[in-house]
């Protein structure tokens, strides 16, 4: 039997205060804000790359707080 504390079944994708991770290249998220929404970014992403230099498609968007990019509505 698991101590309840550690019951990881109850765990849904975001832990409160736990880290936010891009769920497309598993980069972590630093937190911010685009146009006075929370939202998460990529530590300093540099022309379409992540911080490690990998071209990521989502580095320049806003991610949610389960770490899904967040595309402009046209």
């Amino acid at each position: 039997m698991t101590y309840p504390a550690f019951d990881a079944q109850v765990l849904s994708g975001h832990v409160a205060g736990g880290p936010v991770t891009c769920t497309a290249c598993g980069c972590r998220l630093e937190q911010g804000a685009s146009n006075g929404v929370s939202a998460w970014f990529h530590f300093a992403p540099l022309g379409g790359r992540d911080a490690r230099g990998c071209k990521v498609g989502c580095a320049d968007d806003a991610h949610d707080a389960r770490g899904r990019a967040q595309t402009a509505a046209a």
